[in-house]
């Protein structure tokens, strides 16, 4: 498995390059090689990309010529679903997954414009960031006072960020001026280039090559917003809600304050991540301003030891970084933020404007799938 948040532009290696130099991580992590490569799902946006159908680009260094390769548009956390929907299926044994967010595009705020319906939210102009001001606005509106404890979820966040990736993220970083409000420049890191890929294999495969470290998939849920803002209270998540109940009626999880050790949930302002901790059952609203969200890692159940998209940022494959940074904790691979004796964990992926699409995922260190 290969996380790679933030790529060094050093001037001597195309992205062609450095998907592949992943893949070759991936299988080396995984003990294979491409001959036991069946599929190939991807993660990839035009727009990001700044090229039509990029993954026509991505196909060679991915090992996808003569393979069966899937693009999803939509979202990197989208392309884990669909690779292991193809698992599941029977059709394949393996899968490999990547997703990536590349910053050779102009302008990322047009991009996301331009992916807008074309009467409305476009002419607005409405990018992510704008809709996630809306939505800390309303937020802060239906629950005054929650700009302070989002101060404090943010600090959180960056300083598992500062210690997970010391040369990358600050702990501390100077407060900046306001953009769109209540949002300041400080609150949502730049966009970063970023790799991150995986593999998925049957059950079957993984018995028959005696593989170890493995993380199971114990349950997986995902739901949709409507896509017009004004259709949507933005202070809650009922497609997270139902993302998770999903996924948590499949791993047999009823009380999901004490049934994991770790979650990673996608962060894009530390107002979403309220919003997601309280539709994950993980931090009731509530309760946010007598007890407000554990981070730490020292805490029982630590959220975002990575840091999150809070501390890195490559905007199109957020929400695959947060499956994979959960499965590495479980396969003791998460380097200098591991939590030890990781059992179970939860991997929260939210993208579009204003979480429009939601997907949860349970993972588990031994053979407890469904």
């Amino acid at each position: 498995m290969t996380i790679r948040p933030s790529i060094p532009d050093d001037g001597h290696h195309s992205l062609e390059e450095h998907l592949h130099d992943a893949m070759k991580a991936t299988l080396a992590d995984a003990g294979l090689t491409t001959d036991d490569l069946e599929g190939i799902a991807v993660g990839a946006n035009d727009q990001y990309d700044g090229r039509a159908i990029t993954v026509m680009m991505a196909s060679a260094p991915l090992g996808g010529v003569d393979r069966d390769i899937l693009s999803t548009p939509s979202s990197g956390e989208h392309a884990f679903i669909l690779g292991a929907l193809r698992i599941a299926s029977g059709q394949f044994r393996t899968q490999l997954v990547v997703a990536w967010s590349p910053t050779e595009a102009s302008s990322i705020p047009e991009a996301q414009r331009l992916a807008n319906d074309p009467l409305f939210h476009r002419r607005l102009p409405l990018d992510e960031l704008a809709a996630a001001a809306l939505q800390a606005n309303v937020l802060e509106h239906a629950d005054p006072g929650t700009g302070r404890v989002a101060e404090g979820v943010l600090a959180a966040g960056r300083r598992n960020g500062a210690r997970a990736f010391p040369e990358l993220v600050k702990a501390n970083p100077p407060k900046g001026r306001p953009t769109r409000w209540p949002l300041r420049e400080d609150t949502v890191p730049q966009p970063a280039t970023g790799i991150v890929a995986l593999m998925l294999a049957s059950e079957d495969f993984i018995r028959e090559r005696s593989l170890g470290s493995v993380a199971w998939i114990s349950g997986m849920g995902w739901a949709t917003e409507p896509a017009f803002l004004g259709d949507r209270d933005l202070a809650k998540a009922p497609a997270l809600e139902a993302a998770a109940k999903q996924a948590y009626g499949e791993a047999g999880v009823t009380n999901a304050a004490t049934a994991f050790d770790l979650a990673e949930v996608t962060d894009v302002t530390p107002y979403q991540a309220l919003i997601a901790l309280d539709a994950l059952g993980l931090a009731p609203r509530g309760q946010w301003q007598e007890k407000p969200p554990a981070f730490g890692p020292d805490e029982k159940m630590p959220v975002n030891l990575s840091g999150g998209v809070a501390s890195l940022n490559p905007v199109f494959c957020t929400g695959l970084i947060r499956i994979a940074e959960v499965a590495n904790q479980l396969r003791g691979r998460a380097g200098a933020h591991q939590k030890p004796g990781a059992k179970r964990g939860l991997a929260h992926a939210a993208s579009g404007p204003a979480m429009q699409y939601q997907t949860v995922i349970v993972l588990d260190a031994g053979r407890n799938a469904a």
